[in-house]
């Protein structure tokens, strides 16, 4: 007997796919191995979820396999936007130095502004300095203080290597970027999905704002509880963060 294509009544019958089973209309898809092997669009699989989702592992293997010996580290974040000799820079160079000389390696996300700081800092303590880039159509790669650098396309995946293998987040004054990892590590701290992960924000002025709307709006609404609000601690001097990454960090798990 012939073997049937998908125009042939025999494509009625069940169809098996790696562990996907089709029937009926489902069943009318070409095979898998046609995509692979025809080559009149040579492009295009590699633009299929499938595919991405072997991009995506392999980011992951990638950065576990660069940092799962990094050691003791912090995850430093801040503005992209500051400026070399501002207020905002000058404290990054001094939270990277300062971690540096506690022994501790300085994780960034690898770009301009206060990440930059952080990373020299680093390097001028003979520190560790890390930075996890990201594609974004306005910065052109790591800096040039970075040590060991990986670049990621997918943000989750970048996200997991800043939580997996710090002790604790050190947030200097930046916008939604910051703003996102900020929360995001709030959430995983409220949700116990890591423990004993001390956040520490730099800048009183900067952040007193938000923290009031967080207590008057989202507290007095019930959206969140008094508990929530002791994930934070927020000083001025990075020596004091510093002491608070050292002090708090102990125990704690990854994701």
């Amino acid at each position: 007997m012939p073997i049937s294509d998908a125009s042939s009544p025999m494509s009625d019958r069940p169809r098996k796919r790696g562990p996907v089973e089709l029937r009926r209309g489902a069943a009318l898809t070409p095979q898998s191995d046609r995509f692979l092997l025809d080559s009149s669009d040579a492009t295009h699989f590699t633009h299929t979820d499938p595919w991405r989702v072997l991009r995506i592992q392999s980011e992951f293997v990638e950065g576990f396999g660069t940092l799962s010996e990094l050691g003791p580290a912090v995850s430093v974040f801040g503005s992209a936007r500051s400026v070399p000799g501002s207020r905002y820079y000058k404290l990054g160079e001094e939270v990277g130095r300062l971690l540096a000389e506690a022994g501790l390696a300085v994780i960034t996300g690898g770009g301009p502004g206060s990440m930059e700081a952080a990373n020299k800092g680093a390097v001028g303590a003979d520190g560790l300095s890390v930075g996890l880039g990201i594609e974004l159509p306005f910065e052109t790669g790591l800096n040039e203080w970075v040590d060991l650098g990986v670049n990621f396309r997918y943000f989750f995946v970048r996200k997991t290597m800043f939580v997996k293998y710090a002790q604790g987040f050190i947030v200097l004054p930046g916008g939604f970027g910051t703003l996102d990892e900020l929360f995001e590590a709030m959430t995983l701290v409220q949700t116990q999905k890591v423990t004993s992960f001390p956040i520490v924000l730099i800048g009183t002025e900067f952040w007193n704002p938000l923290l009031g709307w967080i207590r008057e709006t989202l507290l007095a609404e019930g959206m969140v509880g008094e508990a929530d609000l002791k994930l934070l601690h927020v000083v001025d001097d990075p020596a004091d963060a510093v002491r608070l990454m050292i002090a708090d960090s102990a125990g704690h798990v990854s994701p």
